[in-house]
């Protein structure tokens, strides 16, 4: 690649302190395009099986259409929302076999071979964008105590600790057509970084952290980081924890 940047890319994903693992977490590179990658977030919910079985899905439908999606034809926007809508419309058909209702959220990005990048979310897992150790952007949550935070009614740190902080208002598999929040990069850049991760991961560090993290560490070392940091804060009552973080590093950059 001649944008002066490489590509790094890492995965985390652990059980934390629940019965199962219901979250799902993949980077996906393109078969037929270098420097075309799709990363995907799933934070599955109900039951023991319908959590996993909705997370499943996402990951699945994720895959099938970024195989089959050409970068320098196609809308990535477009391929992206398409992503949402056949997620959710599978999901809701396993719940007819599912003992609890599946739901799950998503957020995914996608970075073209030209550097530009499109994100979408729906539901409490989240995008972040930082350059250097500097937040640019991030995606806000579909959940009950964002909204009160949009109307002025919260803080973000009272949101955080709120006793409703767990209620989405809206995500895949539900009666409702999912929300769909998208963003455009028309370019990334060096010492750029974007992460996506579950609520399991973001409810425990501010912004400031992130980027602290982020900047100073190796996608895998920040990976590996922000899990084991995380779970030292849950003290016992975390849940299920997933991210991805992907930087694009300067090429002059040897670490």
């Amino acid at each position: 690649m001649s944008k002066g940047y490489r590509l790094t890319a890492a995965t985390g994903i652990h059980k934390g302190d629940r019965e199962y693992q219901q979250d799902q977490v993949a980077v996906f590179t393109h078969p037929r395009h270098i420097g075309c990658m799709l990363a995907v977030v799933a934070d599955g919910m109900g039951g023991r099986s319908g959590g996993r079985k909705a997370s499943d899905q996402v990951m699945l439908t994720a895959q099938q259409l970024f195989e089959r999606y050409a970068p320098e034809t196609d809308d990535a926007s477009a391929m992206l929302s398409q992503m949402v809508q056949e997620a959710h419309i599978v999901i809701k058909l396993t719940a007819i076999s599912a003992e609890q209702e599946p739901h799950s959220t998503l957020a995914a990005f996608l970075i073209n071979p030209g550097g530009d990048c499109h994100w979408i979310h729906a539901g409490d897992s989240r995008i972040y964008h930082f350059h250097a150790n500097q937040m640019v952007r991030r995606t806000l949550d579909h959940s009950y105590v964002q909204s009160l935070v949009n109307r002025g009614e919260l803080t973000e740190e009272e949101a955080a600790v709120h006793p409703q902080s767990n209620i989405l208002m809206g995500c895949l598999g539900t009666e409702s057509d999912p929300p769909q929040e998208t963003h455009f990069i028309p370019q990334l850049r060096p010492g750029d970084t974007l992460m996506a991760c579950s609520d399991g991961v973001w409810h425990y560090f501010n912004n400031d952290e992130l980027g602290s993290v982020l900047s100073s560490l190796s996608a895998r070392e920040a990976s590996e980081f922000l899990i084991e940091k995380a779970r030292t804060r849950a003290s016992g009552g975390g849940d299920n924890l997933s991210l991805v973080i992907v930087k694009l590093e300067p090429l002059n950059d040897r670490r």
